[in-house]
């Protein structure tokens, strides 16, 4: 159990690494993603850089990897839940700091939402809960237009919801530790949109709406 459970984190951690948006800005205009934009390796920047069909395929790529190492884990490998939960953390991590790009990448939304499709519905049928946090996405994302802050506020949501449905004391752990690792990668562009924000408006509205004109 534990070599398939290493193998699990490995496996979860390489899928999460692959880098679908460097990929696609590479495929459609020849330029790093890294080098334009924000610089995120991740879907909002691609949409914005690149247009709609190359971000929703890099969507559809990030969504994926997170399923990807999730089934892995579970169906091929037959790991435990507490392993599970660790393949599923590694493809966030992957995500976010991946070993093609020198440990660069994205901000972990989109696999983390392929992670929780599947992982929630494996681990005990948690449909209401990740339809909770997708809904505490789309609400506030709705009316600010700012990804960062939506996410960040479905995330610290997250340990709530998931306690709502008496899930174990491993996935509340769980949810909590994957929402301090996408604060971290969240933080830094947080802090420099707070700078260049000549009001708290402007941050949390203005800038992204003019951003996405």
């Amino acid at each position: 159990m534990i070599i398939n459970g290493i193998i699990g984190i490995v496996i979860g951690y390489l899928l999460g690494s692959i880098p679908s948006a460097y990929l696609a800005a590479r495929q459609v205009i020849g330029k790093d993603i890294r080098q334009i934009g924000s610089g995120n390796v991740g879907g909002l920047n691609t949409y914005r850089e690149i247009g709609t069909k190359a971000a929703v395929a890099v969507a559809m790529v990030d969504i994926g990897k997170g399923a990807a190492a999730v089934a892995v884990a579970y169906w091929l490998l037959d790991l435990s839940p507490p392993w599970v939960l660790a393949a599923a953390l590694a493809a966030v991590i992957g995500h976010m700091w991946m070993v093609w790009l020198k440990f660069s990448g994205g901000k972990g939304v989109g696999t983390t939402v392929g992670v929780l499709s599947t992982m929630m519905p494996l681990l005990g049928g948690y449909w209401p809960e990740l339809l909770i946090f997708l809904a505490i996405i789309a609400i506030p994302l709705k009316i600010t237009h700012n990804v960062a802050l939506s996410t960040s506020i479905a995330l610290a949501c997250l340990p709530i919801i998931m306690w709502l449905g008496r899930p174990p004391g491993d996935l509340i752990v769980w949810s909590i530790v994957l929402g301090i690792l996408v604060g971290i990668r969240y933080l830094p562009t947080a802090r420099a949109d707070w700078a260049k924000a000549e009001n708290k408006r402007d941050f949390f509205f203005d800038r992204w709406r003019r951003e996405e004109r």
